[in-house]
């Protein structure tokens, strides 16, 4: 899946940027920047357009990639999943929209909830160019820690968005999206030990409610990184001249950190489990170093030998989170 902005939401913003000065986005974006790396919720910092418009200019673009890569994911774990709604659950700027529209073309109807009137007009505006059903999305102003029942929807999607909510909160956050999905949930946090933790406590909840995890487990067992390492993944994408003054970086790329889950209600077919790439693999003498999450929920080292040349072949081409 193309980490790339698609070419009619990079249209959009940047006709959104247009006349707008640089310096104050990025006062305002290095603000942002900062209560994203506390940890803060952007609710403190989001009061109007501006602020709207310069954390879209910095955390769009890779909010967008770690979202397409997890919704590409979830199509290969369930290739028959065509869904024809969408809730997005804590939407933003509308990414988690656009990268479920990529994934899947056929959808038809997308409900926004966030309680952010800024990113609601924004992410109107942004998807006015956008496919039909973004186009035409409901956007329904609420708080997801506010009781529901919410739209119910083939797909429900929360992107970076349990890391606004109190953890005392969160529990009753994950039974409300379960129970508004209908096929499958998608959850996405910063690629951090606090995001594997939200991201560990949602998969209980929903393990105790019946869901199956598609991804990225291949198991349903405990996590066997628990108290050695965070489950997360990286993927790369390009830095526009907007994205790299307003981050002050000079480098023309970014690589992002994310840890995912994918939960399936029990019609949802999916396809046989595979072993799990947990690390960049390591190149050396005697051949390729993968450390796996096995099927059956055990971490497991396997070095794939040069000498065996078909399958060093194919382990050349595995990257960081990939199926083996």
């Amino acid at each position: 899946m193309n980490p790339d902005l698609p070419a009619p939401l990079r249209a959009a913003l940047d006709r959104a940027l247009e006349g707008v000065p640089r310096k104050g986005l990025a006062e305002r974006a290095a603000r942002t920047s900062e209560a994203y790396r506390a940890g803060r919720p952007s609710s403190g910092v989001i009061r109007e357009a501006d602020d709207a418009l310069a954390y879209a200019l910095t955390r769009l673009p890779a909010t967008y990639a770690a979202c397409a890569t997890v919704l590409a994911e979830a199509a290969r774990r369930a290739p028959g999943f065509a869904p024809q709604t969408l809730l997005d659950a804590g939407a933003g700027t509308g990414a988690a929209s656009w990268a479920a529209a990529q994934v899947w073309p056929g959808l038809a109807a997308v409900t926004w909830l966030d309680a952010s009137t800024p990113f609601l007009t924004l992410a109107a505006q942004l998807a006015s160019g956008g496919p039909p059903a973004l186009q035409g999305a409901q956007a329904q102003r609420g708080d997801l820690t506010s009781a529901g029942p919410w739209p119910r929807a083939d797909l429900v999607v929360a992107s970076y968005a349990l890391a606004e909510i109190a953890p005392d909160k969160q529990t009753s956050t994950i039974t409300e999206l379960w129970a508004a999905t209908t096929g499958l949930l998608a959850i996405v946090e910063p690629g951090a030990p606090a995001g594997y933790a939200r991201i560990l406590a949602a998969r209980a909840t929903l393990l105790a409610a019946g869901a199956t995890v598609l991804a990225p487990c291949p198991h349903q067992a405990a996590c066997p990184l628990v108290g050695e390492d965070w489950c997360h993944f990286s993927v790369r994408l390009p830095r526009s001249r907007d994205h790299r003054l307003a981050k002050d970086a000079v480098v023309p790329f970014e690589d992002e950190r994310f840890s995912y889950l994918v939960a399936a209600r029990s019609g949802v077919a999916a396809g046989p489990p595979r072993p799990r790439v947990l690390a960049p693999p390591r190149t050396a003498k005697p051949g390729i170093a993968l450390k796996l999450c096995g099927l059956d929920g055990e971490v497991e080292p396997r070095v794939v030998p040069k000498r065996d040349k078909a399958a060093y072949a194919l382990a050349r081409r595995l990257d960081w989170g990939d199926v083996v």
